[in-house]
């Protein structure tokens, strides 16, 4: 049992897994205690000791002396893009339970994050798959270990083989059919980007090959992610979709918070299906197994134009397809790198430079 209180600051809090932590942090007040908020272009959503706003002259300093302050416990990184992964880094240098809800950290610098971890429990997923993964593999030799399995909704067009991708609205891909989602996220769900950046996470969190981690089409959502092991056995994690779950158990592992939510009815949940999934049509998965097997600043240069591509998609400057074809294009024009911070950021920039560049020549 943690005998004190847990002093909590949350990065991205007006997101959708920082306002759901807020909802936890609230309803166990003799377990945890908000520190900072971390804002970005909405408004604080309640008072805090140290709130920080997106666009301040000295967000970076600030930044940085709030996940490194010694009254801090917990860092929650829920700030989508690369923006999370200094102060990710930072927060692990300097001691901190890091609980981790932002894909982009492990995926641009996945070496460099789990070099920076002190201790086994010290660096938390809270992403419902990871979470899953992890909690099936509690007390499990890595050994009996076969395959991770990252199960997926598929989005809003799995179901809808007969839609041309290249008719895709943006009112059409913020449509999932299962999560409530920023609109970032909800594109890689519709692309099906979110999985193969899931498996990359996935490789870096576990420590397990690239090979033997695979994505199944799972509709319902109930079964958030399973684990192979080498009897043949499967175990899985369900519950319904509410992140509150894994939010409340990455605050507090290794206890599991009474009541964080409503308890799964067996008797209630629809029919569980699971299909391979189809990776000529959604060919984003095998794109992210192949960049991160590459490394060298692939996965960095894979996340950053496909930040970019999303946002211009969002904004009506490329078609759905566009997404996939910019990503693609950035990977076959990098050369290669390094795999320290300073690499990593200039595999970064080179993408985000290149889509720009490239998005210009399209469109003149």
């Amino acid at each position: 049992m943690t005998s004190r209180v847990q002093r909590v600051a949350i990065l991205g809090a007006t997101g959708s897994v920082g306002s759901q932590a807020l909802q936890v942090i609230d309803r166990y007040p003799d377990r945890f205690q908000l520190l900072g908020l971390v804002c970005g272009r909405r408004p604080a959503p309640r008072p805090a000791e140290v709130i920080i706003a997106a666009g301040e002259p000295d967000f970076d300093v600030r930044l940085e002396a709030l996940v490194t302050d010694p009254r801090c416990d917990i860092v929650l990184v829920a700030i989508p893009g690369a923006v999370s992964l200094k102060p990710t880094l930072a927060a692990l240098t300097a001691g901190k339970t890091v609980a981790i809800a932002s894909k982009e950290v492990l995926v641009m610098a996945g070496r460099a994050v789990i070099a920076a971890v002190k201790r086994p429990d010290q660096l938390r997923p809270v992403d419902s798959e990871h979470s899953a993964l992890w909690q099936c593999l509690w007390g499990e030799s890595p050994a009996s270990v076969s395959r991770l399995l990252l199960t997926a909704s598929g989005g809003p067009f799995w179901s809808r083989p007969e839609l041309e991708l290249e008719q895709v609205t943006v009112a059409e891909a913020l449509k999932h059919p299962r999560w409530s989602m920023g609109p970032k996220v909800t594109v890689d769900s519709a692309t099906l980007m979110n999985k193969g950046l899931e498996l990359i996470e996935a490789h870096h969190l576990f420590q397990v090959s690239l090979a033997r981690i695979d994505v199944v089409i799972h509709p319902q959502s109930v079964v958030h992610s399973l684990v192979e092991f080498v009897d043949g056995s499967l175990k899985a994690q369900l519950g319904n979709p509410d992140m509150r779950l894994p939010i409340g158990l990455a605050l507090a592992y290794p206890e599991r918070l009474p009541g964080v939510v409503e308890p799964t009815r067996l008797d209630s949940l629809e029919s569980l299906e699971f299909q391979a999934l189809d990776s000529e049509r959604f060919p984003a998965v095998e794109l992210c197994r192949e960049a991160a097997d590459r490394a060298r600043g692939y996965p960095a240069v894979l996340n950053a134009s496909n930040e970019e591509a999303v946002a211009a998609f969002l904004d009506g400057r490329i078609g759905f397809p566009g997404i996939l074809a910019a990503v693609e294009s950035a990977l076959a024009a990098w050369p290669g790198g390094g795999e320290d911070l300073a690499a990593v950021l200039a595999a970064d920039t080179f993408a985000r430079n290149h889509f720009r560049e490239r998005l210009v020549k399209v469109s003149t």
